[in-house]
């Protein structure tokens, strides 16, 4: 046995390593794939072997999701192919790739939320018994499988009313519920909170003890250096080496995967000095998430919010901006104000970036300018009459201002990777011209070079006067770029930090533990 360091900065034993393999389960040969004249993956060559965790990592556009869904059938190379044991194979469609035993965990959430946990986990392969579909024992699999990667939720649930970290879960539930030669995770812990985390990687342990093969994908680096046994680096859609995963730091990879030398990750903190708070909220109740809340952000101030998924920071938010029922007494530079709509919010000077840009702050079909300008119509659209020009020339500011990656300014929001879809949704809210911008898991999905790009930025907003609340569920993140950070538990601010207590231990502490209530409080409110 052997050990390293938790994400949380503890000590855990790892399995031993497995021993060396003797050949490939899954081979990809001279892999390409082209959509007209762009190419998106170029002469990919990969031996993945069983009973090893393989991690394939890049910036956003690199390729690596493109790679997945051609080893799992959703899409057919231009050129190369596959073989799996010395023998050829060649998958048209996703349950092709499943029947031959490989299974794909999206970063998308592809469940059907008007079905229970139970219905989406055996769509498509469906127990029966006598002819007739037989409910209870797929209930009983669903409980035990669920239970096994510690997700909590009824299988009689409906997806529509669980969380987005337990829709995760349920995702990769689904993906294990069959036996697998391969199992490939992309992005699998982007939504899910340390504890989630640490209970996933022990599942990826396992499965490599059982002589499974892993494929890893994640922006998360710290996971990538405690899990892999060999490390892909795929660049502009061409692979650039594998390596073993013990001989890469952190700051290797990153080197590697941006072909050029990293500045700092966050950038050097302004001081801030004590001001008139900017935005004062109130005893904020919202039925159900968070009650009597209260708290102030000052001009030119990153305030944090940190918690556990379910603590009630996303849906304090959400109640605070007008986009679920809440009450709260709240002031804007000192003046009362009432919001009943986002409308409102936006009107009086508060935007609002959500944590899940997919779902609810990009329309993925729609073209690039019209997703921009989408909350500032009145601004740029007088009376009834859409003017093309204005729209066009904010894109164009906003291409620049925000390094936002576009092949074509008529292309689909959808088309972006996640990192310029998160530019393209912070461009959006900016250009309102809010005085307060609350930002909610700001890199969520995006890699580290578009991480610090979106750093730079918000320590922009605070120098330029503005104020801003970060809700992040990576500790590392509020430490780095917040002045203080407030923790909530079951609804409520349990604890401050900030100064010499913000260090991540003291937000576990506040984040987990009754006993934490008050200990690590510092600062201003």
């Amino acid at each position: 046995m052997s050990v390293a360091n938790r994400i949380d900065g503890s000590v855990t034993t790892l399995p031993p390593e497995p021993a060396p393999p003797v050949s490939p389960v899954l081979r990809a040969e001279g892999l390409c794939k082209q959509y007209g004249p762009v190419t998106v993956l170029s002469d990919i060559t990969l031996d993945i072997f069983p009973g090893q965790i393989h991690a394939v990592i890049g910036e956003n556009g690199a390729g690596k999701s493109t790679f997945m869904r051609l080893l799992s059938g959703y899409i057919e190379p231009t050129a190369g192919g596959l073989s799996m044991a010395g023998d050829r194979v060649s998958f048209r469609t996703p349950h092709q790739a499943q029947a031959a035993g490989i299974a794909l965990v999206h970063q998308e959430i592809l469940l059907a939320e008007a079905l229970t946990v139970t219905d989406n986990l055996f769509l498509g392969r469906e127990l029966s018994r006598r002819g007739i579909v037989d409910d209870g024992a797929m209930r009983r699999i669903a409980a035990a499988k669920l239970a096994e990667i510690g997700c909590e939720v009824s299988p009689t649930a409906l997806v529509r009313d669980i969380s987005l970290a337990d829709r995760q879960l349920v995702q990769i539930a689904r993906a294990l519920l069959d036996d697998h030669r391969v199992v490939i995770f992309d992005e699998p812990t982007a939504v899910l909170t340390g504890e989630e985390v640490e209970r996933l990687l022990a599942i990826i342990f396992g499965l490599r003890a059982r002589g499974i093969a892993v494929l890893y994908i994640s922006h998360r680096l710290d996971e990538v250096q405690r899990l892999a046994d060999k490390v892909t680096v795929l660049r502009d859609g061409k692979m650039i080496g594998t390596y073993p995963g013990h001989a890469l730091s952190q700051a290797d990879m990153a080197r590697l995967m941006v072909g050029r030398e990293l500045a700092a990750l966050y950038p050097h903190k302004r001081e801030v000095r004590t001001s008139r708070p900017m935005l004062t909220v109130r005893n904020a109740t919202v039925p159900g998430y968070a009650r009597d809340v209260s708290f102030t952000v000052h001009k030119g101030e990153i305030l944090g919010f940190a918690g556990m998924i379910g603590a009630g920071r996303t849906e304090l938010f959400e109640g605070i901006v007008g986009l679920r029922p809440a009450t709260a007494t709240i002031e804007l530079n000192g003046s009362p104000i009432q919001i009943r709509s986002q409308r409102e919010a936006i009107e009086a000077g508060i935007g609002y970036l959500t944590e899940d840009r997919k779902g609810k702050g990009l329309l993925l079909q729609e073209r690039l300018a019209p997703n921009l300008t989408l909350s500032s119509l009145g601004l740029l659209h007088p009376g009834l009459l859409v003017l093309r020009g204005r729209e066009s020339e904010a894109l164009a500011r906003a291409v620049s201002s925000y390094d936002i990656r576009v092949k074509s300014p008529n292309a689909r929001a959808g088309q972006l990777s996640g990192g310029n879809q998160q530019k393209l949704l912070l461009a959006k809210v900016l250009l309102t011209n809010p005085s307060v911008v609350i930002i909610d898991e700001p890199t969520r999905g995006i890699d580290i070079a578009n991480k610090a790009q979106i750093y730079a930025f918000i320590q922009e907003l605070v120098g330029q006067g503005k104020a801003c609340i970060v809700i992040s569920s990576e500790m590392q993140e509020l430490v780095g770029i917040c002045d203080r950070i407030l923790v909530m538990r079951e609804g409520r601010i349990s604890g401050e930090v900030s100064g010499d207590t913000m260090i991540e231990s003291n937000i576990a502490l506040l984040a987990t533990s009754d006993k934490g209530h008050g200990a690590a409080q510092g600062g201003r409110q």
